[in-house]
C-alpha cells in the first residue's frame, strides 16, 4: 500500500509504497521535467506470519509489489525519472525494517511530517528513495510489528491504498495475502473498512497443516466500482494460558481426614 504524495500538498502518485514527493522535491531530483509518472501495479504479494515472541503475538510481513511507470508506448505523457521519492506507513511497534528494488536494498529514514490515518489509529511512515528509476521494478519490503488487542481479540490491519494505481490503461489490481498462524488461534475473521465504525465482512479461505493454519484473501479492485478499503484480520489467541480449574478434591480430601481424626479422638475422649 504505498502512496506518492506532495510534500506540501495533496498529490498523491499512488501505490503500496507511497511514493511521496513534493512538487519542489521531484523538481529538483528531476530537473526539466513537468509531467508527473503514473504508475500502475495490477497485482500485489502480501504475506503474513503470525507467531508468539517472549509471549506476545507478532506479525512477520513481506510484501511483493510489481511496479510499472506507464510510458508513450501506453498512449501516455512521460518523463524520464532520476529518483522516486516513497513513503510507506508503519503499525505501532515496527522494527527489523527493510526495503529492496530490484534486489537492492534501500536507505530509509523516518518520515516526521505527517502521519497516515487507518481504521484503528494513525501510523507514523518511513521514507526512502528509489534511484536510478527503470520502468519496471519489484519492490519488497520485510517489517514486523506485534499485534494489537481489542477486547480481547488479536488483530492487525493492512491499509489496501491502490486507488492511485488505477487508471483507463491498468484499470484493475490484485492484492493476495497470505496469513500463516505459527501459535494457537480461533475464530478467525476477516473485514474490509473505510473508516473507524463501518466493518464489512470478507470471505477467506482457511487451511491447516499440522498445527499451522493458513488464511488466503484476495482483494480486487476495479476502477470507476467502489473500493472496500482497507484489510483487517481478527482472532483469538488459543495459546493464551488459561489458569486451569482448581483441584478442590486436594482440599477435600485433608478436610475429611482432620474431619475422621478429630472424631476419632473425641469419641475416644468419652470412652474414657
Amino acid at each position: 500500500m504505498f502512496a506518492t504524495k506532495k510534500l506540501a500538498a495533496a498529490f498523491i502518485f499512488a501505490l503500496v509504497f507511497s511514493a511521496v514527493a513534493g512538487l519542489a522535491d521531484f523538481a529538483a531530483a528531476n530537473p526539466g521535467s513537468d509531467t508527473l509518472p503514473v504508475l500502475v501495479m495490477p497485482e500485489e504479494y502480501v504475506n503474513y506470519t503470525i507467531t508468539c515472541v517472549n509471549g506476545t503475538l507478532w506479525a512477520k510481513i513481506d510484501g511483493t509489489y510489481p511496479l510499472r511507470i506507464l510510458t508513450e508506448s501506453d498512449g501516455v505523457s512521460s518523463c524520464v525519472l532520476a529518483e522516486l521519492p516513497m513513503v510507506y506507513p508503519t503499525p505501532p511497534g515496527t522494527t527489523n525494517i527493510h526495503v529492496w528494488v530490484n534486489g537492492t536494498e534501500l536507505e530509509w529514514s523516518n518520515w516526521s511530517y505527517d502521519t497516515h490515518h487507518t481504521a484503528i489509529g494513525d501510523w507514523a511512515m518511513i521514507y526512502c528513495v528509489v534511484s536510478p528509476v527503470s520502468d519496471f521494478f519489484l519492490l519488497t519490503i520485510h517489517y514486523e510489528h506485534p499485534l494489537a488487542v481489542v477486547n480481547g481479540s488479536s488483530l492487525f490491519l493492512y491499509d489496501l491504498n491502490i486507488s492511485p494505481y488505477l487508471t483507463p490503461l491498468s484499470n484493475s489490481s490484485i492484492a493476495y495475502f497470505t496469513v500463516r498462524f505459527e501459535s494457537a488461534v480461533s475464530d478467525v475473521r476477516a473485514y474490509t473498512t473505510w473508516t473507524d465504525s463501518v466493518w464489512n465482512q470478507k470471505d477467506f479461505a482457511l487451511s491447516s497443516e499440522g498445527d499451522v493454519e493458513t488464511v488466503t484473501i484476495e482483494m480486487r479492485s476495479v476502477l470507476g466500482e467502489p473500493l472496500a478499503g482497507d484489510l483487517v484480520v481478527m482472532f483469538n489467541d488459543s495459546s493464551a494460558q488459561v489458569p486451569e480449574e482448581f483441584p478442590y478434591w486436594f482440599v477435600a480430601v485433608p478436610v475429611f481426614v482432620v474431619a475422621g481424626l478429630l472424631a476419632v479422638i473425641i469419641y475416644r475422649k468419652k470412652s474414657r
